[in-house]
């Protein structure tokens, strides 16, 4: 402090020192209990080893304050806690992201030290830009360099304060509003606990040290990820990233930073916010695609017109009449379904567009292939209208019961949403109700994020597929696919079971190739070795998205149900990392299938060459050059 003349440092410097020293005085005090684990004295991926399955999950604060994140204390672990030897490789293995390293989050990590005497820089160097970043960029600036009263919130999340700018992750800005949201509506914080220092209550803080910590939940775990506070800024010192409105505060800004660095830069190729929420909050993913969706009434409709009237007209056989009263639409049990549970804060929801061409922007003005954060969904007066937040915070939707719409807003409907279109004309912040069909006609995929709370048990398992085991296709063959079985205990329970596979390198989000599946056999929990032999209980459509999600749902006359679980793979090239989670409202096991043979004997290998190519049987006077093997089984019980 006394060799420098800046009086700002000095003050820093002092508060520093101060600290320090209080911080002392605790330490010199006798230690409240003696008892301590190997957990609290080392960090690393070896630690896992001692650590439960359940071990600091995202979003469960060490202040016990209420959180809406992934595992709460309320979970079950279904099944043994500790990780295995394999698993623990496999979490080493995939710990490398992006050329660094992310260990998991342990519960000695809420020891990290924040105060430095300089400013904290990351060692892993400076993110790289996005091209349309660097044509604007000037520099790096701090926080304390931004504003006078830096604070990581200011008061509390804002939906509607957060904006994108110029980097491609419109998914990630979009599931920081609904989570943002989620937390003003239910007063449980999801996303603001994921940042580090925090108070005693769980808030995290400024740290004019400029060293934040971030826990993500990535490839199967939760883990830290360490950012300095240098964003980047243009000539005129605006940010080049996505931030809050609410200049002193800068939650955006870092959360979105320690993304970007996972990902590889601010550079990366898009992602989706089935992806992006479970990172944020662990929350249960799932793709719901809605383009070009046709209603139960549709379908029949045409069935009706197009097959029976003609048929019978070309070949006279009878005719059925099909009774459509009161049938209720795909389309509708689905709004039905989002607007109950989204109202009870069980899901979080964004929707996606399709590829749309220039004029259909221009006329429509939605943007193509590109997020949407939803903030409410209502039924009012036999309408179904949902209002949604662009993330670039403006551009919005042109259409029926947009702020432009003169016909459908009438005086009622205006006051039954608290909405006023003239006055929205005046503001464009992105944000804009639309209507069902409209919604179903222009956008392709709803993303849902479930709550775990929603189940009592879980239980999850990492492990790897070698690429070299197995067919390359498993259309005729999955004796050699990773297989499960999951017994339950009883009967009326609800199953959910998400594969992730694991992703180390940003080009596996730009040319996604791998497609997996997770196929359903109710066999009594055996090993299956022909796909269609049986007939699998639930047929998973192969996608190149990391989560997958399966539901089972048994009947409930049954007491006890077992079913086998086998990961299907579309053209296996790779060798995959991967973790299976189960989660249920019932007890349930969940177990590994393992080769069932216990004897190998290798022989030489042999030549089948021309001269020993003898044909089929039907060439009795070549088929005995064929080559012939012969075994013996010994044993009155083998098979």
């Amino acid at each position: 402090r006394n060799q420098t003349k800046d009086d700002s440092l000095k003050n820093k410097l002092t508060a520093l020192a101060t600290s320090a020293l209080d911080r002392a005085e605790v330490l010199k005090q006798p230690s409240k209990s003696s008892t301590t684990t190997d957990c609290d004295l080392n960090t690393g991926i070896n630690d896992l080893k001692l650590s439960p399955k359940s071990v600091v999950p995202v979003g469960q604060s060490s202040t016990g304050i209420t959180s809406g994140q992934s595992l709460s204390p309320q979970h079950v672990i279904s099944g043994q806690s500790a990780y295995t030897r394999e698993e623990i490789q496999v979490l080493r293995t995939t710990s490398l992201i992006n050329g660094r390293e992310y260990v998991p989050f342990l519960n000695v990590d809420l020891k990290e030290r924040f105060s430095y005497p300089m400013p904290f820089s990351d060692r892993d160097g400076l993110l790289v830009l996005a091209p349309k970043q660097k044509n604007q960029f000037q520099r790096w600036a701090r926080l304390e360099e931004l504003t006078r009263e830096p604070a990581v919130i200011a008061d509390a999340v804002d939906c509607f304060a957060i904006k994108q700018t110029i980097v491609s992750d419109c998914s990630f800005v979009a599931s920081l509003a609904v989570s943002a949201l989620y937390e003003k509506r239910f007063n449980k914080r999801l996303i603001t606990t994921i940042i580090y220092p925090q108070r005693r209550d769980g808030r995290p803080v400024y740290n004019p040290c400029g060293k934040y910590m971030i826990k993500f939940n990535l490839n199967g775990v939760s883990r830290k990820i360490l950012i300095d506070d240098r964003l980047p800024v243009d000539r005129f010192g605006q940010l080049l990233c996505s931030y809050s409105s609410n200049r002193n505060e800068f939650w955006v800004s870092l959360l979105e930073k320690a993304y970007m660095k996972v990902m590889g830069g601010y550079d990366f190729p898009g992602s989706n916010s089935n992806i992006d929420l479970h990172s944020l909050t662990g929350w249960i993913p799932e793709r719901l695609s809605i383009h070009g969706h046709e209603s139960e009434k549709e379908r029949t409709f045409k069935i009706r017109i197009d097959n029976i009237r003609d048929l019978h007209s070309l070949t006279g056989w009878i005719p059925e009449r099909l009774s459509i009263h009161g049938h209720e639409s795909e389309k509708e049990r689905t709004f039905k379904m989002l607007c109950e549970r989204h109202a009870k804060g069980d899901v979080l929801i964004t929707f996606a567009t399709g590829e749309l061409n220039d004029a259909e922007c221009e006329r429509t003005g939605l943007v193509a292939t590109h997020a949407y954060a939803l903030l409410d969904i209502k039924a009012v007066q036999n309408k179904r209208l949902f209002l949604l937040k662009n993330p670039w915070s403006h551009l919005r939707w042109k259409g029926n019961y947009s702020e432009r719409d003169v016909n459908n807003w009438t005086p009622s409907l205006k006051e039954a949403l608290h909405y006023d279109p003239q006055s929205a004309r005046n503001f464009d912040n992105g944000v804009f109700w639309i209507d069902i069909d409209s919604l179903y006609q222009f956008y392709d995929v709803a993303y849902l994020n479930w709550s775990p709370a929603l189940f009592k048990y879980t239980y999850c398992t990492h492990d790897s597929w070698n690429a070299g085991v197995g067919p390359v296709k498993d259309l005729y063959f999955i004796g050699d696919n990773p297989q499960y079985n999951l017994t339950l205990k009883s009967g009326d329970s609800t199953v959910w079971v998400l594969l992730t596979r694991h992703i180390t390198d940003k080009s596996d989000f730009a040319n996604n190739n791998e497609y997996i599946a997770l196929l359903v056999y109710k066999n009594n929990g055996e090993k299956v070795y022909m796909p269609f032999d049986p007939p699998p209980y639930i047929d998973g459509v192969r996608i190149n998205s990391p989560h997958y999600l399966c539901k089972i749902t048994p009947k409930p006359q049954e007491p006890c149900s077992r079913y086998t679980l086998a990961i299907s793979q579309y053209e296996k090239s790779t060798t995959i990392n991967y973790t299976i989670r189960v989660y249920s409202t019932g007890a349930f096991q969940l177990k590994k299938l393992l080769n069932p043979y216990k004897y190998k004997e290798m022989e030489k290998n042999g030549k089948w060459t021309a001269d020993t190519a003898g044909g089929c049987a039907n060439n009795r006077d070549t088929y005995h050059k064929n080559p012939v093997y012969q075994f013996t089984i010994t044993g009155a019980n083998d098979a």
